[in-house]
């Protein structure tokens, strides 16, 4: 390759047709390298038929993988190196050492943390996105990305019955849809500077964890959390939420954010959203609530009085990527106070004044995020192909499945939790003589040893329970009776360990 004396890109040439001969030929010489990262039609296809291949193979192993395998990855397969490697290594290391650890979230055995599956054709919306490379933050950069983002989120405001001038935005999950819905509540409420001490927030004990991160990365770690009183459900008592507010106003404190949850991860359950509603309202409070595994569940109209007063909160989240089955990571956020919102996220710069102007919400002024992946289409793609009924159906099937574990689970002997609201419960095996902790996590141990069926663990009033969670599109009934084979199996093992 030639050697060029140039010492910078910016050098000014005039007329020396010398330097303009060496530019050029510098120029064509790096074309002949970079061109490799635009495969021609014919490489397209052999890549795509092996990927394709590669999908039909892992889908149709999924039902006779196990799980969940504990292992250990071989690090020196996946490290950055200057070499080129072939399609097929690459996909022989991903099959080894990421598809085939851990916890596998595609297939239906995933009955721990909340599963949801991940959609092929939302993979194909996925696809689409990402070689048309559309960019989802502004109108003015991708008109019809963006129609699509506030198309799919007007739906949303339609299900939950949230005015049409609300507003919304499509982000990575609920850690960042909660983070959005709690900062338009702080700001709102000017909850900053020395009001912040003096502020409370009122939430569930089981409310999900990065509800608690959100409050820290917005700078409300001191502000005061009232962790309610919860009934025998594990749902927030509406009377002693009432008594706590009181006893705070009283004693000169700032109530000014109720936080409910609309299927929690450790019971699923929903709390009485309609009553919280009303305490928000008469107290003048932010009503918030996270419906980022359970919201969907509205769908199923056996279910829609479960929901009653969700239309109430002044900020909901839900995540497509669980109770709708689109892979990770899709959540939605809905805020009824645009101003609240914008006070954070809407800013403008100099070199985006070309895109200030258009007839649609822009993303990027509801969220944190300025580039902004088209995920939308993940969702937008799969509901337009199969329509809404085939995820309705696939929700009722997993309420009717946890019926269905519940009773076998019963029939071998073990206890069970409280009739869950949707489709998270949980149990644990009963020890007449020793530690019924200890014993249960044994079992817990062996189950996850065995791996063909994924089952995780919480605590319950420091009770060591073991936690089902039933919302993978993928979990039939007969990976619900391989559980129950699992488990007995496992429950031998852990009373021969103990003696029982």
């Amino acid at each position: 390759m030639r050697h060029y004396s140039l010492t910078g890109y910016g050098v000014s040439l005039g007329n020396n047709q010398k330097l303009m001969k060496d530019l050029i030929d510098r120029i064509i010489a790096l074309e002949s390298i970079s061109k490799e990262l635009e495969p021609t039609e014919k490489e397209r296809d052999r890549l795509n038929q092996e990927v394709q291949a590669y999908a039909n193979t892992f889908i149709k192993a999924l039902k006779t993988k196990p799980a969940y395998t504990k292992g250990e990855v071989n690090s020196d397969a996946l490290k950055i190196d200057s070499h080129q490697h072939s399609l097929t290594t690459l996909l022989e290391h991903y099959s080894s050492e990421v598809a085939d650890q851990g916890i596998k979230p595609a297939s239906g055995g995933h009955l721990g943390y909340i599963p949801g599956g991940g959609i092929y054709t939302a993979a194909l919306g996925d696809f689409l996105a990402a070689f048309t490379n559309e960019y989802a933050g502004m109108y003015y950069g991708s008109p019809g990305a963006v129609t699509i983002e506030n198309e799919l989120l007007d739906w949303m405001k339609g299900v939950f019955g949230f005015p049409k001038n609300a507003i919304g935005n499509l982000t990575s999950g609920g850690s960042i849809a909660n983070l959005i819905a709690l900062t338009a509540a702080r700001d709102a409420y000017g909850v900053k500077n020395e009001k912040i001490t003096k502020s409370v927030i009122y939430m569930s004990p089981q409310v999900h964890h990065c509800i608690h991160k959100a409050i820290r990365i917005i700078g409300m770690e001191d502000v005061q959390i009232r962790l309610l009183t919860l009934d025998a459900l594990s749902k927030i008592d509406s009377e002693k939420l009432k008594e706590t507010i009181a006893h705070d106003l009283e004693n000169g404190l700032r109530p000014f954010m109720i936080i409910a949850s609309a299927g929690t991860t450790d019971t699923g359950a929903v709390d009485p959203l309609e009553e919280i509603g009303a305490i928000a309202k008469q107290h003048h409070l932010w009503y918030h609530i996270d419906g980022a595994y359970g919201g969907f569940f509205i769908l199923d109209e056996e279910k829609k009085e479960l929901f009653k007063g969700i239309e109430m909160a002044d900020s909901l989240v839900v995540d497509p990527h669980k109770s709708l089955f689109i892979p990770y990571g899709l959540g939605a956020v809905l805020i009824k106070d645009k101003e609240a919102v914008f006070q954070s996220h809407h800013y403008t710069a100099n070199y985006m004044q070309d895109a200030v102007t258009n007839m649609q919400i822009n993303p990027a002024d509801v969220s944190p995020e300025l580039t902004k992946h088209f995920r939308g289409l993940r969702l937008w793609l799969p509901l337009k192909l199969h329509g809404v009924q085939p995820f309705v159906a696939c929700l009722k099937e997993k309420l009717l499945l946890t019926t269905y574990f519940r009773s076998q689970l019963e029939m071998i002997g073990f206890e069970l939790g409280p009739t869950p609201d949707l489709s998270v419960s949980y149990f644990w095996y009963p020890v007449l003589e020793g530690d019924e902790n200890a014993f249960n996590e044994k079992l817990m141990e062996l189950i996850h040893q065995d791996g063909r069926i994924f089952l995780s663990s919480t605590k319950i009033d420091g009770k060591f329970v073991i936690r089902m969670a039933i919302l993978s599109f993928r979990t039939k009934i007969t990976t619900i009776d391989s559980a129950i084979v699992m488990i007995k199996t496992c429950l031998s093992a852990a009373k021969s360990h103990f003696g029982i």
